[in-house]
């Protein structure tokens, strides 16, 4: 069978929350979708998601780039995270920590990669909440808390930031999604938590829409006067209400 290399997208955290609703989408699409995963005993879940499976880390770089080489993944979608089931606040410090690192150094790595690879577009998940106190609803071009006194936000944000620039100074076209608070479907939340709130099929979609449409950084999430998004429903045709039927 002849594959469209067209129609080909790498999708770097396959098995979370999101990267698992995603691949649903993208097969019904009509994309050959590559999904990558550290754990070996999650071969069978991608394989039954119609996904090409990739057990790769992403801090190998060098096996890293090997792949994307291999697979010639133009199309990449960054959902990696490092993060507790329910956000379980013992085990967040920790968490946090490894998040932050994955955040810049992974990123790093994956980009090294995707340039070797000859990536023409890389849609990135960001956060929507790393927002410096201000005049709400929050723009895309409002300040993060760069300056934030609470060092576990600092953390935070200092690593979305550097995730974030890599991305939009990268030589492809970079989109960087903004998700609010997630909550449904394999996320440990199963109604809306807080402030911003999203549902995990509506982030599916958003990221979706962003591999053919747009470019720089969109807000995700429910109207709830926290960010305003609506350059994401003009650009990418984004809908909160988007659900997996």
């Amino acid at each position: 069978m002849t594959v469209n290399h067209e129609k080909r997208v790498f999708v770097a955290g396959a098995t979370g929350a999101i990267g698992k609703r995603l691949c649903k989408l993208l097969v019904s699409d009509g994309w050959h979708v590559i999904g990558s995963t550290r754990h070996e005993n999650k071969r069978e879940l991608l394989t039954s998601l119609g996904v090409q499976p990739v057990i790769v880390d992403v801090f190998d770089d060098v096996a890293l780039r090997s792949a994307l080489v291999e697979m010639r993944a133009e199309y990449i979608i960054h959902q990696l995270t490092d993060l507790p089931p329910a956000l379980d606040p013992q085990l967040m410090p920790a968490a946090r920590a490894r998040n932050a690192h994955l955040r810049e150094a992974g990123t790093r790595n994956l980009i090294a990669a995707a340039m070797a690879a000859g990536c023409r577009r890389m849609v990135v998940q960001s956060i929507a909440f790393a927002y410096a106190p201000g005049v709400m609803p929050y723009e895309e071009s409002s300040a993060l808390d760069m300056q934030s006194a609470d060092p576990a936000m600092l953390q935070t944000v200092r690593a979305v930031n550097s995730m974030e620039q890599q991305v939009l100074n990268a030589p492809f076209a970079g989109v960087v999604l903004r998700y609010g608070r997630l909550y449904g479907p394999g996320t440990g939340f199963d109604h809306a938590t807080g402030r911003a709130p999203l549902h995990v099929d509506a982030a599916a979609h958003a990221a979706r829409q962003a591999l053919s449409k747009g470019r720089g950084i969109y807000n995700i999430a429910e109207e709830d006067g926290t960010v305003t998004c609506i350059r994401a429903q003009s650009e990418l045709g984004w809908s909160a209400a988007f659900r997996i039927s």
